[in-house]
């Protein structure tokens, strides 16, 4: 089993960044291909970043494609979602998600067996 533990949201203003980062505990983390979604009060979970097992081939949601960059670091079992250029349309709590046995990136809530408790990200125009 995977748990996830998400930091490094906060309150910034538009055109601003944030660095999230997902730390997993568990050997299938180097494993498991890994993503970020995000919920919005109202809305449903939607697909932000993917990344596959060996942190190469990522896949990117239109709406932050250029803007957002994920990436990870199987020595320190962490994912990363790099924020650039936010706006306040970004806001929502963001989430980490793991695939149990997968390798490759996916685009799909289902997809996914691990979610982390999620933290907020709140960006003022």
């Amino acid at each position: 089993q995977v748990q996830l533990v998400e930091s490094g949201g906060g309150l910034v203003q538009a055109g601003d960044s944030l660095r999230l980062s997902c730390a997993a505990s568990g050997r299938a983390f180097s494993g498991s291909a890994m993503g970020w979604f995000r919920q919005a009060p109202g809305k449903e979970r939607e697909f932000v970043a993917s990344i596959n097992w060996t942190g190469g081939s990522p896949i990117y949601a239109d709406s932050v494609k250029g803007r957002f960059t994920i990436s990870r670091d199987n020595t320190k079992n962490t994912v990363y979602l790099q924020m650039n250029s936010l706006k306040p349309e970004d806001t929502a709590v963001y989430y980490c998600a793991g695939r149990r046995g997968y390798r490759s990136t996916s685009y799909e809530v289902a997809d996914y067996d691990y979610w982390g408790q999620g933290t907020q990200v709140t960006v003022s125009s």
